[in-house]
């Protein structure tokens, strides 16, 4: 049974004496925080101060450091202060607690600029390099598990691979068409527009065509899937290595990368061209749409002039880039699931780090790929 606590003042002169009894613990933290505060006005009126602790019998760090609390209050005031009685049990606590914030900290240094620049480059540097090392060995994981597939194509996870391509590739069809679609209609509305003060309104359709097909089809939907797609597979791995799933598959003598990242990586490869083909038509109806309500241009004219201004070679440029960009995306948010740590912060964290990557190094490939077709002649 905890004793109550008490504190008794005496004023004797100047000097205030105070002798605390009973329990000074933190089960009575409440009652300890009004006996402190009730006297601490008289400290005020006092010379000195004196606390005798010969009555306490019990005592934590809690009521050590509201004793403590008072003494340094007086002597904030330029008043003397001393605690005496101190049963021997409690002479270490105390001494501990004395010792609490008695100096402030130094100020800390201003950086030199030059040097702290230098600083967030080097360490910017050494999270790229870190980025780069995760991602090889993301990449090498991956061709290791496709070749043990290809040798033994029964360990392919064909039910997982077909979940994964009817959560990647069917489910987000209704989104991309109708990103797509308001992205050709927006396009073919501008080229009207502007196109329209020069008398070569045929040529939005030229625009609309080359641009969809060989550029903006597939970096729309790659960006698109990067973000519903990628976020998600970055969230279920780290979730899972939260709940340390994943090392219970190791435990179990299965490859994490067989079971749970290639049949995400090998539906992301598959079905992005799909979408991107599709959301390529859906962009090429939506700027249709808009030359025969804008531009008054009729269905089988808009038809022809796409005809004549598109070629295979258009549709091919930009369906290539469809399965590396689709590569990069997943690799990207697997291992980024995979860095996650065991709390919902760096969940959370590496999931919006997964989309910026992801969408970073899409537009870099994209980039990469225009070079590489312009200086073949494609």
């Amino acid at each position: 049974m905890i004793s109550e606590p008490v504190l008794t003042a005496t004023p004797s002169g100047d000097q205030l004496e105070l002798r605390p009894g009973g329990a000074w613990v933190a089960a009575n933290v409440a009652r300890l925080e009004h006996l402190t505060e009730a006297v601490a006005s008289e400290l005020d009126r006092s010379g000195s101060l004196r606390v005798d602790m010969a009555d306490v019998k019990e005592l934590d760090t809690l009521g050590a450091w509201l004793l403590e609390k008072l003494s340094r209050g007086a002597v904030s005031r330029g008043h003397r202060a001393e605690i005496v009685g101190i049963a021997d049990n409690y002479s270490g606590l105390m001494d501990e607690v004395r010792q609490v914030n008695r100096h402030n900290p130094a100020p800390k240094a201003a950086d030199n600029p030059v040097l702290a620049r230098l600083r967030d480059v080097g360490r910017a540097t050494l999270s790229a390099r870190q980025d780069a090392v995760a991602f090889l060995q993301m990449l090498g994981a991956l061709f290791a598990a496709l070749v043990n597939v290809l040798r033994k194509p029964r360990s392919l996870r064909l039910t997982s691979l077909v979940y994964q391509l009817y959560r990647v590739g069917w489910q987000a069809i209704p989104i991309i068409v109708l990103i797509t679609f308001l992205i050709g209609a927006i396009i073919a509305q501008q080229g009207f527009f502007h196109f329209r003060r020069f008398g070569a309104e045929s040529y939005t359709v030229d625009m609309v065509g080359i641009l969809v097909l060989r550029e903006l089809g597939v970096l729309i939907v790659a960006i698109m899937v990067a973000g519903r797609s990628g976020s998600a597979y970055t969230a279920e791995l780290g979730s899972m290595m939260m709940r340390e799933e994943i090392d219970a598959l190791s435990t179990m003598g299965l490859n994490p990368v067989d079971v749970l990242i290639l049949p995400r990586v090998a539906a992301l490869v598959i079905a992005l061209p799909i979408l991107a083909f599709i959301g390529s038509i859906a962009a090429l109806y939506g700027g249709g749409l808009v030359a025969q309500l804008y531009g008054d241009m009729s269905p089988a004219i808009y038809l022809a002039r796409l005809h004549d201004a598109i070629s295979l070679a258009h549709f091919e440029v930009g369906i290539l880039k469809a399965p590396f960009m689709a590569l990069v995306i997943g690799i990207v948010a697997c291992s980024e699931g995979l860095r996650v740590e065991g709390s919902a912060e760096s969940l959370g964290k590496q999931t919006t780090t997964s989309v910026v990557k992801s969408i970073f190094l899409v537009i870099v490939l994209d980039g990469l790929f225009a070079i590489f077709f312009a200086s073949i002649g494609m």
